[in-house]
């Protein structure tokens, strides 16, 4: 099975990168931030809406996937600006081919230690199940994408378990934080895909977010499993080339940046499969024996639990709450 290359594009206005998306008839990818809309009338810069207008230049594109700028929102904003409502709200304005579930992802950047990735990985879980409800009341449950996220193979079968539920036969399924990995190491590109090439069952395939063109060869044994892949690479290739060169980098001289790049990808899937020794998974740290520690380890997986069961929004794991929550621990484990 081919391996299917996705363009993701910085906007959906008609102009030369959509012509030329058009002409290399290639899937496209819009996230969320792309069509955001944002006013600055308190004096600093609000989101305020959907360029949803913007959608009716897409239809002479060979296909059209929408994400949820999970990255782009942690960094930048800190957050998601908008509420999952808004989100699916946006899926649903558009015959998307697939739209990809809000998700919570755990870059190095976004999440320093182990215990913030377990966090979001919670969050991660939560929401899926938040926009598979929104979905279904806007009808559109069967062309969302679940997203699993971690930062270790066996962080992103933790995540595949816990939504099991949502998988249909033949579902595709996004895995996220992708783009600033290594192909090689035991948390890399490939132990990851081994990883779930092995534990999900059969005809779930995969979408992977991000993936370096440079990792297509090594991505070739598993065309069975990996469906498609995106990137916006030809992004910072055109900024630098504009950057060496002295020019201006118009929309023009993305959109050459962006054909350069397509060809290249389609040339990687023409070359033959590349393998990696087998590699192991990291083993996760021991849990923790001071008492304190082992109270905020507790805390943490409690609200964790309760927010993937519903009880707590994916927006509620504070320090404050984790302090106050394992406080309480403490007290009940010096007393035993």
């Amino acid at each position: 099975m081919p391996i299917d290359i996705i363009v993701g594009l910085p906007h959906l206005r008609e102009g030369p990168i959509l012509q030329r998306a058009r002409a290399l008839r290639t899937t496209a990818l819009i996230s969320a931030n792309g069509l955001s809309r944002w006013v600055a009338k308190r004096g600093w810069r609000e989101w305020s809406g959907w360029r949803t207008e913007q959608l009716g230049n897409a239809g002479d594109l060979a296909g059209l996937c929408l994400d949820s700028a999970g990255f782009v929102a942690a960094s930048r904003y800190g957050g998601f600006p908008w509420t999952l409502a808004d989100y699916v709200a946006l899926a649903a304005a558009h015959p998307f081919q697939w739209w990809a579930s809000a998700d919570y992802c755990v870059e190095h950047e976004i999440a320093a230690d182990r215990e913030e990735v377990t966090d979001r990985l919670s969050r991660t879980i939560r929401a899926n199940r938040d926009c598979w409800r929104l979905a279904s009341d806007h009808g559109i449950a069967e062309s969302m994408m679940p997203v699993i996220q971690g930062r270790t193979p066996t962080d992103y079968e933790r995540c595949a378990d816990a939504l099991s539920g949502l998988f249909r036969p033949g579902a595709l399924l996004g895995v996220g934080s992708m783009c600033r990995r290594d192909i090689h190491g035991p948390e890399g590109l490939i132990a990851v895909i081994d990883h779930l090439d092995r534990v999900l069952p059969a005809g779930i395939r995969l979408h992977a977010f991000g993936v370096k063109g440079t990792a297509l060869p090594f991505l070739l044994p598993y065309r069975h499993r990996v469906a498609s892949i995106d990137s916006q690479a030809y992004g910072v290739g055109a900024r630098r080339a504009a950057l060496r060169g002295g020019t201006s980098k118009t929309d023009a001289f993305v959109a050459n940046h962006l054909e350069q790049w397509v060809d290249a990808q389609r040339a990687r899937l023409k070359e033959g499969p590349r393998q990696l020794p087998q590699i192991r998974p990291a083993r996760l740290s021991p849990l923790p024996v001071d008492p304190w520690e082992a109270a905020i380890a507790q805390a943490r997986a409690e609200i964790r639990d309760l927010i993937e069961a519903g009880e707590l929004d994916h927006d509620e794991l504070t320090a404050p709450w984790i302090e106050q929550w394992a406080a309480d621990i403490y007290r009940d484990l010096l007393a035993g």
